[in-house]
């Protein structure tokens, strides 16, 4: 499969329909100059056409395998997987002071667009890793920012949620997944989730699933539920 990015109508898309010289006047967004972003625009191209969307070939002819527990990715995914990260493209519109470029949703948008335009099987995992970033940088404490963020940006940790449950679907409301308080303030979840998109696979070094569940005392509904962080290696106070 070939795919050639429409980079003149992303320009023109940016330039003249979604304000992006307005927003190069915003606090925090001097450094998102034209030729910057031009510039990501066309690395990212290059990066999506040459590496990423080749692999859907070998993907459908070779794809993912389970066997003793683990999910083995297509022949390419993982070598791919590491020339996007090593390239900062996880990071894109992520915070500076976490190793992110500090660039806005703006210019991310259309380079999440030739990502998943070139390879969407692909493509979910940074998608999935972006979620659980930015829920940690709205609801996380600042502790859990500094373990868990720098982690995912560089590739080195990739994110999931998991919210489907076999009887709640988008019923959120039905979810039976429970969360039992320790007594070292850490919890048990007890429950099963299911349509888990990269819940496992050979790409990062762990795997930070965000896991929707009810404490015993919350009330009925999506009110009672909570957002919980497990992970599948359990990270100790160190980051290690």
């Amino acid at each position: 499969m070939t795919y050639e990015a429409p980079l003149s109508d992303m320009k023109f898309a940016l330039q003249e329909l979604a304000g992006l010289r307005a927003m190069q006047g915003l606090p925090g967004f001097e450094d998102a100059s034209s030729d910057t972003v031009n510039a990501v625009l066309q690395e990212c191209a290059k990066l999506v056409s040459e590496v990423i969307a080749p692999l859907n070939v070998t993907g459908d002819r070779q794809p993912s395998t389970w066997a003793d527990g683990k999910v083995t990715t297509t022949p390419g995914f993982r070598a791919a997987f590491r020339s996007f990260a090593e390239g900062g493209w996880q990071g894109l519109q992520h915070p500076s002071r976490f190793g992110g470029q500090g660039l806005p949703k703006l210019v991310a948008t259309p380079c999440l667009e030739m990502l998943q335009s070139a390879n969407l099987s692909f493509a979910l995992c940074p998608l999935l890793t972006d979620g659980t970033i930015e829920a940690l940088m709205t609801a996380g404490t600042e502790r859990q920012q500094a373990v868990y963020v720098p982690r995912l940006i560089d590739g080195g940790w990739t994110g999931t949620m998991n919210l489907t449950e076999p009887q709640a679907g988008s019923d959120l409301a039905a979810v039976r997944t429970r969360a039992v308080r320790q007594p070292d303030g850490s919890y048990r979840v007890f429950g099963q989730k299911i349509f888990i998109t990269y819940g496992e696979h050979d790409l990062s070094e762990n795997i930070i699933h965000l896991v929707l569940a009810r404490t015993p005392e919350a009330p009925e509904g999506v009110r009672g539920l909570s957002l919980f962080i497990v992970p599948k290696f359990v990270v100790a106070p160190d980051g290690s």
